[in-house]
């Protein structure tokens, strides 16, 4: 019967794990198994390998044939090395101590090699943290240089703002302070206008009333003085007035006849045009 050290896979899906196990070459991969030697879950960095090293190098010696993975996996934890080495004591080409010594030096080497990797891969996430708060960090400050830049430029904006209002309040404020002191002025004004009225009326009634007296007197003193001269005019032409007096009747009665006249050639004249129109 052959026998194989091979895989079986357990786990769930798209995380599997597989156990290392001895079982016949012709019973399905995850059928039954003669033993069962270690685990292997590839979905860690490094892979995880446990093996009980001394069954694998048992049955390796005994001539169980490992398929290709759990070669490779093998080889890793040295068992094929220490079978290279155990094949050469049994054919006397070296001593066991010497086996022994090459093995416990490559598996030194091989553990300060897994070791390196393993520091590695942790400096490695230690710096892409590193690197990834960075750039956070860097994000945060853009960000918040951009935010300010925006607030400052608000700010900015709503300064002119404030100060034309300001400027527009300052205006309005001497305006309402003038218009206040306007209607002052304008009663003040008013109320030295209507005293200089009334000062002014009384000195206009004096002197109305101190003309009056002389007015009429004067008109009374011209009536004197001409009231003989015409008297005396009356004695001196009595005759001479009544005749022009008697004239202008004789010239009253010449012109009506030249009027009466005037009218009738009227008359006769439009008597003429209404004629001519009915004929």
């Amino acid at each position: 019967m052959a026998v194989k050290i091979r895989l079986a896979r357990r786990g769930r899906k798209q995380r599997p794990i597989y156990d290392v196990v001895v079982a016949d070459a012709r019973a399905p991969r995850d059928g039954r198994f003669i033993e069962k030697i270690g685990k292997y879950n590839p979905n860690t960095d490094p892979a995880t390998i446990e093996l009980d090293d001394a069954k694998a190098f048992d049955w390796v010696m005994k001539g169980a044939q490992p398929t290709d993975t759990v070669r490779a996996m093998l080889s890793y934890k040295g068992i094929m090395l220490k079978k290279h080495l155990q094949v050469g004591v049994n054919k006397g080409a070296i001593t066991q101590e010497e086996a022994d010594k090459k093995f416990e030096a490559w598996l030194s080497e091989k553990e300060g090699k897994i070791q390196a990797k393993r520091d590695k891969l942790a400096e490695d996430a230690a710096t892409s943290a590193k690197a990834r708060k960075d750039a956070e960090a860097r994000v945060k400050e853009a960000r918040a240089e951009a935010l300010k830049k925006k607030a400052d430029a608000a700010a900015a904006e709503e300064a002119p703002a404030e100060e034309e209002v300001a400027s527009e309040e300052g205006v309005e404020a001497p305006a309402e302070a003038t218009a206040e002191e306007a209607p002052v002025v304008e009663a003040s004004t008013e109320t030295s206008e209507a005293e200089e009225v009334v000062e002014e009326a009384p000195a206009a009634e004096e002197e109305v009333t101190a003309e009056a007296p002389t007015e009429t007197a004067a008109p009374a003193e011209e009536a004197k003085e001409e009231a003989p001269a015409q008297e005396a005019e009356a004695e001196e032409t009595p005759a001479a007035e009544t005749a022009p007096e008697e004239a202008p009747a004789a010239e009253v009665k010449e012109e009506a006849p030249k009027a009466e006249t005037k009218e009738e050639e009227v008359k006769e004249d439009t008597s003429e045009d209404s004629e001519k129109k009915e004929s």
